[in-house]
């Protein structure tokens, strides 16, 4: 499972022109999973990003989780994450999970994120999506679950 991880002051996900899913402060969650993947990888990510200690404490250093900063986070299902570029022009998707799967674990993952009290909002899955955001920083994190060792 891959995930790019967003600071932002704010952002949004739009379907069709309508506001599907914003948040305030904290994270933006592009979730992309594998054809391997499973609960274990969302274990490990939704653990992983939920205590990143990626937020300015009152000394302006990147010491507080997102949990400890009162963040929320918007979760967006991106299967692009597993696009495969070496080869030709166009990416390669062989790697991706199948939509059953990636939404099953997609939705596992808001639910573990859901647990540990963080305030969760979503875009929608395979739906075309305008993602619109404020970075803060920035700070652009890339995480893969099976990298975790």
């Amino acid at each position: 499972m891959r995930a790019v991880v967003q600071r932002v002051k704010e952002s949004k996900v739009e379907v069709k022109g309508e506001a599907v899913g914003a948040i305030g402060p904290g994270l933006l969650i592009f979730l992309g999973v594998g054809k391997d993947d499973s609960e274990k990888d969302c274990d490990y990510l939704a653990n992983k990003i939920a205590h990143l200690r990626i937020f300015p404490d009152a000394g302006g250093l990147m010491n507080l989780s997102l949990m400890e900063a009162g963040g929320a986070a918007l979760v967006v299902s991106q299967f692009t994450l597993w696009g495969d570029c070496r080869k030709g022009r166009r990416p390669s998707f062989a790697k991706a999970a199948r939509p059953e799967l990636a939404k099953e674990l997609y939705e596992h993952f808001i639910r573990l994120l859901k647990a540990k009290g963080i305030n969760v909002a979503t875009g929608q899955f395979q739906e075309m999506m305008d993602v619109h955001l404020v970075n803060d920083g920035p700070v652009t994190l890339i995480l893969d679950s099976s990298k975790s060792l």
